[in-house]
């Protein structure tokens, strides 16, 4: 599948996404665009609640499957800024998914937490749950991280989304 987008660079990337990037608005924040989307599937993978954070995680887990959609015709540097907002806390893999509207799969890029044995992890995130307690704050959240990113010495994403979901201003979450 070839995707034709004028994009400053060259090469373009396919990027599944599958929590918080799945919100027009949160993409749009960070790309001051909304590229075109397919949804897909990721087979043998879970999308996991993080016990303390608005937004989920995957890792393997055969057997299993994430829904999502894949970010289409995404720039390098646009790649640049979406590893930034994954920060140290996810690592870019490629993967396969299977391209719903399609019936074919396609090799893209996907951002799997990083640590494999973290026992905060645990039952199924809910993007629609999300939009409705969540999105909103994470918008916001979203643009101070945008705004950091042009100061000569910005913060990592963690950092900025711990300063903005202080433990006394934090909705509860559940364990």
């Amino acid at each position: 599948m070839s995707v034709n987008v004028n994009c400053v660079g060259g090469d373009t990337h396919n990027v599944f996404v599958y929590g918080s990037l799945l919100a027009d608005e949160v993409v749009h924040t960070l790309l001051k665009r909304v590229p075109p989307t397919a949804p897909a599937i990721l087979h043998d993978y879970h999308r996991f609640k993080i016990k303390g954070r608005v937004y989920p995680a995957i890792l393997p887990v055969q057997n299993n499957k994430v829904t999502g959609r894949v970010l289409l015709g995404i720039s390098g540097v646009e790649l640049d800024i979406l590893d930034g907002f994954e920060d140290v806390e996810y690592t870019r893999s490629d993967v396969e998914v299977f391209l719903m509207d399609k019936s074919e799969k396609l090799q893209v890029h996907a951002y799997v937490w990083s640590n494999q044995n973290d026992p905060n992890l645990y039952a199924e995130w809910d993007f629609e749950e999300w939009k409705q307690v969540h999105m909103n704050d994470f918008v916001k959240m979203t643009n101070g991280f945008m705004q950091e990113l042009e100061l000569p010495e910005s913060k990592p994403r963690v950092q900025t989304y711990e300063t903005f979901y202080k433990p006394e201003n934090d909705k509860p979450l559940e364990p």
